[in-house]
């Protein structure tokens, strides 16, 4: 059995993606369209976690402005040109195949936004998941009253982080 490995997704993908979203998102759903817009905006980001058994997790992340979340299950329209940092907007795994899989999609992410100039990863941490995201170097940030209020359509324990690429050469 081979190591299940990050591929970028395909439009095929979608109904995979939409099932693991499902399953580990059940309090936070999104559409179908609303990844296949993410990925048709910027399919750099946006990559499934493929093994064996098929597609067991995916990523999506996109450029976008700093202390600023997008909607939950609302569509970009365009991103923004603007853009200072790559705002990994979700990661799923299945529980058996996680491990090591987050980080792995993260040192990708950090390599595009490296490429492209960007020099500072967002995400908003959900589930209890800060810790996670703070051994794999993101920091949270104090939230001003607009961002409290779009953070609270994310759950009670959502936190928005910052990780810049400068501290982590």
């Amino acid at each position: 059995m081979s190591k299940p490995h990050w591929r970028p997704a395909r439009a095929s993908d979608l109904p995979a993606i939409g099932a693991i979203a499902a399953r580990i998102h059940p309090d936070l759903p999104e559409s179908p369209e609303v990844f296949a817009e993410k990925m048709r905006l910027y399919p750099d980001g946006c990559r499934v976690l493929a093994s064996d058994d098929g597609i067991v997790g995916y990523g999506l992340a996109h450029p976008w402005t700093q202390h600023r979340i997008p909607r939950l299950d609302g569509f970009l329209e365009l991103l923004p040109g603007d853009a200072d940092c790559l705002y990994l907007h979700d990661i799923a795994v299945l529980p058996d195949f996680r491990g090591s899989a987050a980080r792995d999609y993260v040192v990708a992410i950090e390599q595009l936004a490296r490429a492209s100039g960007i020099a500072t990863l967002a995400l908003v941490s959900v589930y209890a998941t800060r810790s996670l995201w703070e051994r794999l170097g993101f920091r949270p940030v104090t939230a001003d009253a607009e961002l409290r209020a779009k953070l609270a359509t994310y759950g009670d324990s959502a936190t928005y982080m910052l990780r810049d690429l400068a501290a982590h050469t």
